[in-house]
Order: C-alpha cells, then sequence, then structure tokens
C-alpha cells in the first residue's frame, strides 16, 4: 500500500504487515464457509478489496479495520483484482470481468464476457486508459472504458497468462508472462499494435 503496509490473504483470513513497525494486524476472517483468492489495494488511500472463492468482492477500510460494503455479482471465485482510481475490475472463475464504481454503492458499471475460461491476471495502464485482462485460455486482452469487447485479442501464449504489467515510463508497452508450460514474457505496444520479442526462455 501506499501506507507501506502488505497485505496477505491466508486461508479465510487477511493480515496486514506495516513494514515501518513489524506489527501484523487481523483485518477480517471470512469464516468456515469462505477463503480468501485475491487482495488489491487501491492507489490511494487505506482501501483493500478482498475476492473470495464465493465470489464476493469486500471493500475494506484497513485504518478502521472495518467493512465498507460488499458486492456480488460472481457465480465463481474471484481470482484478480484491479484499481482504476474510483473504479474496481474483478476477475472470476466464471469467466467473466466486473467493472464497479466504488463510489456509488459499488453499482456495476460493465461486466465484460470474452474469456473462455478463468480471468486469473488483471491490470490497469497506468493513464488508467486501458485495462489489460489474462485468462487460464492462454489469451490476453485489451478493454477500455468505452467499449463491451475487447479492443486488441491476443493469443501467442501457450498457458494461462496471470502475470501483466504496464510500463510506467512508455504509454501502451505491456509485459505479459505465460505459465508452465509457456515460460516467457512478451511484450506489446497496444497503441500501434506491435508485438516485439519474447524473452529468452530458461534452459
Amino acid at each position: 500500500s501506499t501506507q507501506n503496509i502488505l497485505a496477505v490473504g491466508l486461508s479465510s483470513c487477511v493480515y496486514l504487515w506495516s513494514a515501518q513497525s513489524g506489527k501484523v494486524t487481523k483485518l477480517c476472517d471470512l469464516g468456515l464457509g469462505d477463503t480468501v483468492t485475491s487482495v488489491c489495494w487501491a492507489q490511494r488511500g487505506s482501501s483493500i478489496s478482498v475476492g473470495t472463492n464465493s465470489g464476493e468482492t469486500q471493500i475494506w477500510d484497513c485504518h478502521k479495520l472495518k467493512k465498507i460494503r460488499t458486492n456480488s455479482g460472481h457465480m465463481a471465485r474471484v481470482g484478480s483484482l484491479a484499481w482504476n482510481s474510483n473504479v474496481l475490475a474483478s476477475g472470476s472463475r466464471d469467466k467473466s470481468i466486473i467493472l464497479r464504481d466504488t463510489r456509488a454503492s459499488g453499482q456495476c458499471i460493465q461486466k465484460l464476457v470474452s474469456h473462455k475460461q478463468e480471468v486469473c491476471g488483471l491490470k490497469w495502464s497506468f493513464d488508467e486508459q486501458q485495462l489489460g485482462s489474462g485468462g487460464n485460455d492462454n489469451k490476453l486482452y485489451i478493454w477500455n472504458l468505452h467499449s463491451s469487447q475487447p479492443v486488441l485479442k491476443f493469443s501467442e501464449h501457450t498457458a494461462a497468462v496471470k502475470a501483466i504489467a504496464w510500463s510506467p515510463h512508455q504509454h501502451g508497452l505491456l509485459a505479459s508472462g505465460g505459465g508452465t508450460a509457456d515460460r516467457t514474457i512478451r511484450y506489446w505496444n497496444t497503441f500501434c499494435l506491435l508485438y516485439t520479442s519474447p524473452s529468452p526462455r530458461d534452459s
């Protein structure tokens, strides 16, 4: 977080570790009937989102140790989360991505459906104009806030795409990493629609 706090999801609980004090605090416990499947800090402030195995997305205030709201909408576990100012994207095993306005009680802005398997990676660009999503279907999609369909589709990976990172220095430059059967990092220019050579595989 911006306050130098690390959040860790372990079974049904989320713990907060302060790098400054070394103190560990339990933020929440979902109980015996659910487990934590993802966590993601907002870029600013003290809010953190928690995805659950039951398909809920919770938002917590880590300073007050208080739950702000719970949103439903997914039919399976929420394995990926990404913030864009006041917009929270959640990706699920139900193959969908839900965009919510956190200022309006979590109102759903859009539901994005294109992946054929679980959405396992999500990342907003630093200019907050593009959302990259990776799936267990080995696909990498690029979305924007003005379309319900991907504006770009990439199919070069041969395993699940969980690792996605945008360059903070060059607009539109995206790196994506494939899973065990792929073992490749690929780079994309999403503005010029160019693909650059993958990084070398491990021997």
